[in-house]
């Protein structure tokens, strides 16, 4: 429906989305595991509500449950149709509100549309994409990151039609939800994919790389990991000519180049992303990108390390390295640019650094919880399993939400016994810190497991900015 004014929860700048009001709703992508490999049991995935107003007595519980109509879509990561980049100079969607969720399956490269209004607690299906229909218009399948851009909305894809390569993004217009087409107009040397993002005043689009669907849907393919075959590169894009412009090898040895949390602050032009997978220690790593006269180039600025174990305490594809990698598996940049939180999915712990000096982090803040030997409890429920995995940084940088299942055909290679899905919440100190909040453990249905989250009106992940 046009709107005479823009949406409220729309901000020029990081800096004002920074003083929005607090969230009252957390959305999360549950996922059926069984379902989605295929095991016997037909109960779709969902889409959960959580209450995280404290006012509220509700607090801390899922209070919806929003059944799919199909199962097995494997949700996994999903967006809005539209958030503050509608406010760009040159954006032609200005009447735009943020309204619809685009919930994508990642096994199924199905496309659901959830109206989140009149009640937001209560959001419906309005829409749904077939995976055919997908595959026909835009030559993609496995869908994954969906940003709400100026012009239209944007899904990267892991994969082609027929489920080989390349991946790459499509576009879905922003009032009806059409599949428009492929986005890339010269792909040069990109074929593998995972997320993107962008520098968005600068016309700059970065993707990353995972690895083919066949190295990703029946687990971990150790030949094609001691291979090299998973993805370690990044690619910037020309993003008003669709053209690639730059390929960045993050080095030797560096498997799995996931997430990409480019500076909120339009006027800069650097962002972080993680390596999951150092083959050689089985560390994890964050780099920083940056232009330097012209190009752009990487420059790792942390480096985690694996933790020594007993060989006993493993699961069987670790027991011959005697040591728990972090697995690094997500990271978030807070609005103002400061903390950057990192996601050890193997040890258990998620890190907050500040970032201030992009070339110079300094690890601010801890808190534990599960990981593949610790098990570290919660002081809710006792231990755990699992560990941080999804990370969401409220506007305000205040608040850390995180959960704890990475992939379906995934988890059990870590946790053998099967994850018990999780929702975690740690208060962050505005000079540094964290400190995991003892009663926020909200009860899921046993057999869903919890992935992406976003909150109402936007988070530090769902927004980008065109004015500093």
């Amino acid at each position: 429906m046009p709107l005479l004014r823009p949406d409220p929860t729309f901000y020029p700048s990081p800096r004002m989305a920074m003083k929005a009001p607090r969230e009252r709703i957390a959305y999360v992508a549950a996922m059926n595991p069984k379902a989605a490999l295929g095991e016997g049991d037909t109960r779709p995935d969902a889409l959960l509500v959580v209450d995280v107003d404290p006012r509220s007595p509700d607090y801390g519980k899922v209070i919806n449950k929003v059944d799919l109509p199909y199962a097995g879509d494997e949700l996994h990561h999903f967006g809005w149709n539209a958030c503050s980049s509608a406010l760009c100079p040159s954006s032609p969607h200005p009447h735009v509100e943020r309204r619809y969720l685009i919930v994508v399956g990642l096994r199924s490269s199905r496309i659901y549309i959830l109206d989140t209004k009149p009640d937001p607690a209560s959001p419906k299906i309005v829409k749904v994409i077939e995976p055919q229909e997908v595959k026909e218009r835009a030559g993609y399948s496995r869908l994954h990151t969906v940003h709400c851009g100026p012009d239209n909305i944007y899904l990267s894809a892991l994969g082609s039609a027929d489920g080989d390569l390349p991946g790459g993004l499509l576009l879905l217009d922003h009032d009806d939800f059409e599949v428009l087409g492929r986005w890339e107009v010269d792909r040069g040397p990109q074929r593998l994919a995972y997320d993107f993002w962008w520098h968005i005043a600068h016309d700059v689009g970065v993707t990353s790389e995972w690895g083919a669907p066949q190295h990703i849907e029946k687990g971990v393919d150790l030949d094609a990991l001691m291979a090299q075959q998973y993805g370690r590169r990044l690619h910037f894009w020309d993003l008003r000519r669709r053209k690639h412009i730059q390929a960045v090898d993050l080095g030797d040895g560096w498997q799995m180049i996931l997430e990409l949390r480019p500076a909120h602050d339009p006027t800069k032009t650097y962002g972080f992303v993680n390596a999951v997978l150092n083959l050689q220690d089985l560390s994890s790593g964050i780099f920083v990108w940056y232009r330097e006269n012209g190009e752009w180039k990487v420059q790792e600025v942390i480096r985690i390390p694996a933790e020594p174990a007993e060989e006993d305490q493993l699961p069987p594809i670790l027991k011959p390295f005697k040591a728990v990698p972090p697995l690094v598996t997500d990271i978030n940049l807070s609005l103002d640019d400061r903390f950057l939180y990192v996601s050890c999915w193997g040890t258990g712990e998620l890190r907050q650094y500040d970032v201030s000096d992009p070339f110079n982090p300094k690890l601010t803040g801890s808190v534990r919880l599960g990981g593949i030997v610790a098990r570290t409890p919660h002081p809710k429920v006792g231990p755990v399993n699992g560990g941080p995995q999804m990370v969401e940084v409220s506007r305000d940088g205040r608040r850390v939400y995180f959960t704890n299942s990475l992939y379906a055909a995934w988890d059990p290679i870590f946790y053998p016994e099967g994850i018990k899905g999780w929702m975690a919440l740690a208060h962050a100190d505005p000079d540094g810190g964290l400190t995991l909040d003892p009663d926020f453990f909200p009860e899921f249905p046993d057999y869903l497991r919890p992935h992406q989250i976003r909150l109402e009106g936007g988070d530090s992940s769902s927004d980008s900015f065109c004015f500093p």
